[in-house]
């Protein structure tokens, strides 16, 4: 009983980011923004990171099923990423500042790095569960520092 109220707690925390992040959307300010060609077609975004807030859950509970609920470094740096990630919407779509989102992103690059090699010690497939994301983030903050230096 107890593994599953932790699994759903963890795709809460995960889904709470995405809620907070969801409260800043493109509009009419980032439709009008000078983009790469390789700028992916909006509708990819939403399924994207929804399977990425699920990873991101699954993989937090993976870890909390070898260590329980003991504040460590793993679970402090995944708490970091997750703050930085709720803020990256924040700051780009919310405040339109390209600049410092991509400051925000860089560290949450760093943080998410982090994280994955963290959870990887303590178990490989929530290591391995945060591939994916670092990719996509890895892709949003070469995207991300285009946006500023196109329309800068």
């Amino acid at each position: 009983m107890q593994s599953a109220i932790a699994f759903i707690f963890f795709l809460a925390v995960s889904f709470v980011i995405a809620a907070c992040g969801a409260l800043f959307m493109p509009g009419a300010w980032y439709e009008q923004l000078a983009k790469p060609i390789w700028n992916p077609p909006a509708w990819i975004f939403g399924p994207v990171w929804t399977v990425l807030y699920i990873s991101i859950g699954v993989s937090g509970w993976l870890v909390w099923r070898r260590t329980g609920w003991v504040l460590n470094a793993a679970f402090l740096v995944f708490a970091v990423q997750l703050v930085l990630n709720g803020a990256w919407s924040w700051l780009f779509f919310g405040l339109h500042n390209t600049g410092l989102a991509f400051v925000d992103i860089m560290l949450l690059w760093l943080a998410i790095l982090a994280t994955l090699l963290l959870f990887w010690r303590e178990d490989w497939q929530a290591g391995a569960l945060l591939l994916p994301y670092f990719a996509w983030v890895s892709f949003a903050a070469v995207l991300n520092g285009t946006l500023w230096r196109l329309n800068s």
